[in-house]
């Protein structure tokens, strides 16, 4: 009865290692049985001799790679090879020998400690560690089997030790004191400095905030926190004036923003340092006392009155002085002045309220020995109304009563106008002129209200006898000084129907009522429309009367007739120019004096010399134009010159008949075709006995 073998592993004898023996009953040791073995590491890890079932191991074994083979044992009959055992399994144990030491699962450990730290798997050796003075600490851990014991194996690792930071330290300035300078001129949020206290621990234990604590500027400037490089930046808060204070001093304060209670008892975390600041003087311009003015003058005020002044002074300490001037951008007219050294604004012009009811105009104070520096001051002047203005009809009153009317009936409410602007507004009154008090024909009702309404006062008006009425008004207003004037009202006598409305004014009516007839009008308008068409016609068939021709015969050869009908008008300037210099240069007279300019003892008239021998026509004008713009005797007046010249050196000569002796039939006109094409159209006309007879 088995079931187990056992083998010791790392096995180092010569020899290979015995396990076991397999054996049965039936074998009689005659050699007919043969044992075979099959299962894990059959034939390679463990062989069997057949013969005698012996089991060897032919390797070292290593139970920490495989520490059990499970096997199967069988024996057959070599001559039948039928088997004469069932085929059964058994167990080959390796036994384990202390041949392997003790193994970290990590070649090097991290870990982290707080520094001032106490109990831990890892703990401190020392008390009080701390970060900053050592921050890496590097251990080595041996682990050994066996309990320790003589002969066991051991096995070592490294444990890398950081020690994580603590907010133990407070923030501390490098140096008690810092200085500073600004100009006075600098704006509001300019930085003007950057201080750091230093703090030792790291993250955000050293995160920190600055804050002024004290000092006489601590409303002039502020500091904030820059959080990237935990740096305290000084600020302007409120202008600086150099004349006012030179000197800062301030009490800055960094304080941790994370405190940690357990380390209070070590002192407080924040710590002070002053701060100075010198104000430095810059030439500032001149400053008014006011942001504006406002001047307010009567609008009847007398030229060269004073309406206002300015005042504007130097803030800087030396003082200097200050003049005054208009900005002339703002004031085109040259309405106003400024006298220049005590800054009092007065007119140069008289005012005029309803033209221009305000003037805004631009003061400019300059310091006189730095006139870079200036400043520019609005000055609103408003002109205050006078009562300068008489009442006038509000607009043209085209008024009429009729024929028919009553007595006591309303014709016309008129109202007026006023371009004066009373602080208490317009009221005016209306009355008949004191030079007729009392009117006939029409009543004048003031309606209290600034309108007047006109009443008829007798009934029968009549165009016959008075077609129009002139009413005089007197209109006159409530302030003071009281303007008034006289408006004359024209009124118009018409027909109307039985509802008053107007039926005719015009002269008209009156010569129908007088007996003519519309058909005896028409008649007489068509009698002068005949006379004036029949006057037209005369005067156009006298004014085409052909006038005799100046040459009468068919056979005249002249090309062009020129009648010359101007009588002149006595021009004395007779030689302004030369006309010759307009035609043939070979015709031209000599250069005569001209009586416009001075003779020549004062003036020496350039002679030229003559140019008509072989010069071109082109070259003959511009030559004939540069001598006269460098005439000195020229005329100084534009005058027009025709320059008709064609030149003389025509290799043709004359074309023209006019000058010929010989008949048209005697004239020869073929060589114009050995010309070329620019004599062609010549040729045509002139060449061949076709064109002859033409």
């Amino acid at each position: 009865m088995w079931n187990q073998f056992f083998l010791l592993e790392e096995y180092t004898g010569t020899d290979t290692q015995y396990v076991g023996k397999l054996h049965t009953d039936q074998d009689k040791g005659d050699g007919n049985l043969k044992y075979i073995l099959t299962g894990d590491g059959a034939g390679s890890l463990f062989i069997i001799d057949e013969n005698t079932g012996d089991i060897h191991a032919a390797k070292k074994l290593d139970r920490e790679e495989k520490s059990l083979y499970v096997l199967r044992a069988k024996a057959i009959d070599r001559k039948t090879g039928r088997q004469v055992e069932p085929e059964s399994e058994f167990i080959i144990k390796i036994h384990d020998i202390n041949d392997n030491e003790p193994k970290f699962t990590k070649d090097l450990y991290t870990a982290s400690v707080p520094e001032m730290s106490g109990v831990g798997i890892i703990k401190t050796a020392l008390p009080d560690m701390s970060r900053e003075n050592r921050e890496q600490y590097q251990v080595v851990i041996q682990a050994k089997d066996m309990g320790g014991q003589m002969g066991g194996l051991s096995g070592t690792t490294t444990v890398n030790i950081t020690l994580t930071d603590v907010n133990n330290n407070p923030p501390r300035f490098p140096q008690s004191t810092y200085q500073f300078s600004s100009p006075e001129s600098v704006p509001l949020g300019t930085p003007l400095g950057r201080i750091k206290a230093n703090d030792p621990d790291v993250g955000e234990n050293a995160e920190m905030e600055y804050s002024l604590v004290e000092g006489d500027g601590s409303d002039m400037f502020d500091i904030i926190t820059d959080k990237d490089t935990q740096e305290g930046i000084i600020t302007v808060k409120k202008q600086l004036d150099f004349e006012k204070k030179m000197l800062y001093t301030l009490r800055v304060e960094a304080s941790n923003t994370h405190p940690d209670p357990r380390f209070r008892h070590l002192g407080p975390f924040k710590d002070t340092a002053v701060v100075k600041i010198s104000v430095e003087d810059v030439d500032e311009p001149p400053v008014f006392s006011k942001p504006f003015y406002l001047v307010e003058v009567d609008e009847d005020v007398k030229e060269g009155s004073i309406i206002g002044q300015v005042m504007a002074y130097d803030p800087d300490a030396i003082k200097n002085l200050i003049k005054y001037s208009v900005d002339r951008h703002t004031d085109m007219d040259r309405i106003f002045n400024i006298h220049s050294a005590n800054g009092s604004v007065f007119t140069l012009k008289p005012l005029d309220r309803e033209a221009c009811p305000w003037h805004n105009i631009t003061i400019t104070a300059t310091e006189i020995n730095n006139p870079k520096q200036s400043s520019h001051i609005p000055v609103f002047i408003r002109i205050l109304d006078i009562n300068d203005h008489s009442p006038e009809f509000a607009k043209y009153y085209e008024t009429f009563v009729c024929e028919n009317a009553k007595p006591g009936q309303l014709i016309q409410t008129i109202s007026v106008m006023d371009k004066d602007d009373p602080p208490r507004g317009h009221k005016f009154f209306f009355e008949p002129v004191p030079e007729f008090p009392l009117n006939p024909n029409f009543t004048i009702v003031d309606n209290k209200d600034n309108t007047a309404g006109i009443l008829t006062r007798k009934d029968g008006y009549s165009r016959h006898k008075m077609n129009t009425y002139l009413l005089p008004i007197l209109i006159f207003d409530n302030d003071y000084p009281i303007q008034s004037s006289t408006g004359t009202l024209t009124i118009r006598v018409c027909a109307c129907d039985n509802q008053g409305n107007m039926q005719s004014c015009n002269a008209e009516a009156l010569i129908l009522s007088a007996g003519l007839s519309t058909g005896a009008l028409i008649a007489i308008l068509l009698c002068i429309l005949i006379l004036l068409i029949l006057v037209v016609l005369f005067t156009a068939l006298k004014r085409q009367r052909k006038k005799e021709p100046l040459i009468i015969s068919k056979d005249d050869v002249r090309d062009n007739i020129v009648t010359y009908n101007d009588e002149g008008g006595g021009e004395e300037d007779t030689q302004a120019f030369d006309i010759g210099t307009l035609r043939n240069p070979e015709a031209r007279e000599d250069s005569k004096l001209r009586r416009d300019v001075m003779p020549e003892t004062i003036f020496q008239i350039r002679r030229t010399a003559p140019l008509w021998e072989n010069i071109d026509v082109q070259d003959f004008i511009h030559k004939r134009l540069k001598e006269n713009d460098s005439d000195p005797s020229a005329p100084p007046y534009d005058s027009l010159a025709t320059y008709a010249y064609e030149g003389n050196d025509s290799i043709a000569d004359s074309l023209s008949s006019l000058e010929s002796l010989t008949a048209d039939g005697n004239q020869d006109y073929d060589y114009l075709s050995d010309w070329g094409p620019r004599f062609k159209k010549l040729a045509d006309m002139y060449g061949g006995d076709d064109s002859d007879r033409d």
